[in-house]
């Protein structure tokens, strides 16, 4: 598939190195400009581009930039891109290491991958964003091996799911479905799922046990 990746830290930089590995053809982008990418872009053979051009041609899109900057993302930044495109949200809200106080997430309720949906305007699927970097290369396994780990997986858009799910599968780990865009609270950062390196049966007991009170810690 073509995949744009909009992000180049540790986690869009090891899923540009896992999905040029599997054959995709990877443009990455970062807010530094393409000639800041250019020991990736040696290392795996993925395209390095501008922001405004990740998503050109791509059936899926990556988003995985620290939410604060998410607002800034360009107008039309999924113009060109391949009818029926998924984009993927790897972001969390860290209010006081990063991001700053966000009212729409602290007053309004509103999920980290929700507010970040509305800003795209497009749907988005939550993916990654309580995985290691690190597993994302070190941890693949082959169906059925059981030290497979789980991935869990939200979203409202049950086509972009399935693609996105598909992908995963391929990277070589097992997903959960965790529900729509609104219930993706179960997965966002202090959760008994975030960060849990688990098969299936694990990842799904930890989606259930999680609480929608968002812990003090992470309120800005």
């Amino acid at each position: 598939m073509k995949i744009g990746i909009i992000g180049a830290g540790n986690i869009g930089g090891n899923l540009t190195r896992r999905l040029t590995a599997l054959g995709h053809q990877v443009s990455v982008a970062n807010s530094r400009g393409p000639e800041t990418l250019t020991a990736l872009v040696e290392e795996t053979g993925a395209n390095a581009v501008t922001v405004a051009e990740a998503a050109r041609g791509a059936e899926v899109v990556v988003v995985t930039v620290p939410l604060k900057n998410v607002p800034d993302l360009p107008a039309g930044l999924f113009d060109g891109a391949a009818e029926g495109f998924a984009v993927i949200d790897t972001g969390n809200y860290y209010p006081r290491q990063r991001d700053g106080r966000i009212a729409a997430i602290e007053d309004e309720g509103l999920t980290e991958s929700r507010w970040t949906e509305q800003h795209l305007g497009h749907p988005v699927i939550k993916a990654f964003n309580g995985t290691y970097a690190a597993d994302i290369l070190d941890r693949p396994r082959p169906a059925g091996d059981p030290d497979r780990m789980a991935l869990p997986v939200a979203g409202d858009d049950e086509a972009a799911k399935k693609t996105v799910r598909a992908l995963i599968d391929e990277m070589g780990f097992d997903t959960v479905d965790a529900g729509g865009l609104d219930e993706s609270w179960r997965q966002q950062p202090d959760t008994p799922v975030y960060g849990l390196r688990a098969g299936v049966a694990e990842v799904t007991r930890a989606l259930s046990e999680a609480s929608p009170a968002r812990p003090e810690e992470f309120r800005g």
